[in-house]
């Protein structure tokens, strides 16, 4: 139900307006935004800081509503069709203006042009989007991905091409289970690389694509993982690192090595067998990197990056969500390849098993094992898997941290949350603060100030570097 999303505050699909701003670019910057990633709605007559009813002038509900329409049609391009409506919430009228992802895009601002008036939907805000988003985006309108194009930079190189395939079908074959199934695994051919988009023949001469560069020499200088181990739970001081470059395919087994080099691995006796076991399920720390390595985005200069703490291990990939995904469809099977000449092969290789399954079996394996389900994350416009590793857990269980007993006991339910948060993490930001509360980050510095005013909180240190300590005894505390 709609008030039912208002409670929870506004998120990356929800914005909300007490009324229609004067400056319509305050608006439309988010109705751009939606169209560029996963859709989301506007809703006007709610008062975006305390999430207050405030409703609009039912008198001219209909006319607003008009002006909007036309607001939209005039400033956007290509053009943005908005499903709008009226609802009604405690008796007071409230206009909700859907946006739906679009097709065609970028979608961008007309009298700013697609360099500047060009937006995208990150953690709540609306924020323009930078030359390899841009890029993104129209590939994604002209149904098209980066794998798929011609590398002009490169020639064709038929050692490589020999190699490929006899790696491809080695993959094949190791993942037969009979002697019957290796004898049926065919060889591999350059014919297979071209219908399959690796190569393409144009008029009898063979051009690499992006994944042929990619599944070979790879030339491309973001295109691989960075590893490495952290001491503690922050990424602060390096125990090991390595950067694993060459054909995709490799850097996966080498990153995955990686991680099974650095977590730990026990034994269970069931009568008289003994079985070795890592402590998280190895089907979910494949998954995770191979899913982080074909949904991609190679436009963004970042690379790969697996991290292992003591806490968890953390898989981040450059590049939103593809095509309006949300996490909640990906959760459920939902799929949309960004790059589909890659996936094409690894899933003849049998890296990836059947498209929108690994994240379903990375969440199964993880139940079957009986421990914390992963962590999906939108990061900026990076995506990212969390593996909590139960051992850390296990050591270091305790009483959970809470609100000092000398603390005024009238603070409100949000101020709460906010001191609790910090007894968690000192170094906890505003920003993450809001995310995790649901409300905006203007009304976490009020209630901040409020309790700095009280002297119940105390922040040290600049804005960046700096940490927050809850401070005994609230009101009576003379530091400040």
């Amino acid at each position: 139900m709609l008030i039912d999303e208002i409670r929870s505050g506004e998120s990356k699909n929800l914005k909300f307006k007490a009324e229609v701003p004067k400056k319509s670019e305050k608006y439309i910057k988010s109705v751009i935004a939606f169209a560029n990633t996963a859709g989301g709605k506007i809703i006007i007559g709610v008062d975006d800081e305390t999430r207050e009813i405030v409703g609009v002038d039912k008198n001219e509900v209909f006319k607003i509503m008009d002006n909007i329409t036309n607001t939209i049609s005039d400033m956007c391009y290509p053009q943005i069709f908005p499903n709008i409506g009226v609802d009604t919430i405690d008796g007071k009228s409230v206009i909700v203006v859907e946006i739906y992802p679009g097709a065609s895009r970028p979608y961008y601002i007309k009298s700013l042009g697609k360099e500047a008036g060009t937006y995208i939907r990150v953690s709540g805000t609306s924020r323009p989007a930078d030359e390899a988003i841009i890029k993104d985006l129209e590939l994604q309108g002209t149904n098209l991905s980066f794998d798929e194009m011609v590398c002009v930079e490169q020639k064709y190189d038929a050692k490589a091409a020999e190699i490929l395939c006899k790696a491809i079908r080695n993959h094949m074959v190791e993942a037969t289970r009979t002697n019957s199934e290796k004898e049926k695994v065919k060889d591999i051919t350059v014919q297979n690389l071209v219908n399959w988009g690796v190569l393409k023949n144009i008029e009898g001469i063979l051009v690499p694509t992006n994944a042929f560069v990619l599944l070979t020499n790879n030339t491309f200088p973001f295109a691989k993982i960075q590893c490495a181990l952290f001491k503690g739970t922050e990424r602060v001081v390096f125990i090991d690192k390595r950067d694993f470059e060459g054909p995709l395919y490799e850097q996966i087994e080498e990153a995955y090595e990686f991680v099974l080099k650095h977590i730990n691995l026990g034994s269970e006796i069931s009568g008289l067998v003994r079985t070795d076991a890592y402590e998280l399920p190895t089907e979910a720390i494949r998954e995770a990197i191979v899913n982080a390595t074909t949904h991609r985005n190679f436009l963004d200069r970042a690379c790969v990056q697996v991290a292992v703490y003591d806490d968890r291990v953390e898989v981040t990939s450059p590049g939103m969500l593809y095509g309006g995904l949300t996490i909640e469809q990906i959760k459920e099977g939902g799929s949309k390849i960004r790059n589909r000449c890659i996936a094409e092969v690894f899933s003849r290789m049998k890296i990836i098993e059947s498209w929108g399954t690994g994240i379903k079996r990375m969440f199964s394996s993880c139940k079957e094992y009986g421990i914390r389900e992963p962590e999906l994350l939108e990061i900026g416009d990076s995506f990212r898997v969390n593996l909590y590793r139960p051992s850390y857990s296990e050591v270091h269980q305790s009483v959970p941290k809470s609100v000092p007993k000398s603390a005024p006991n009238d603070i409100n339910q949000t101020q709460q949350k906010i001191i609790e948060m910090i007894l968690n993490d000192s170094k906890v930001t505003q920003a993450t603060m809001a995310k995790e509360l649901g409300i905006t980050t203007s009304a976490v510095k009020k209630s901040i100030k409020e309790l700095s005013d009280r002297r119940i909180l105390k922040h040290t240190g600049s804005s960046r570097s700096g940490y927050w300590e809850v401070l005994e005894g609230g009101d009576v505390s003379n530091d400040k």
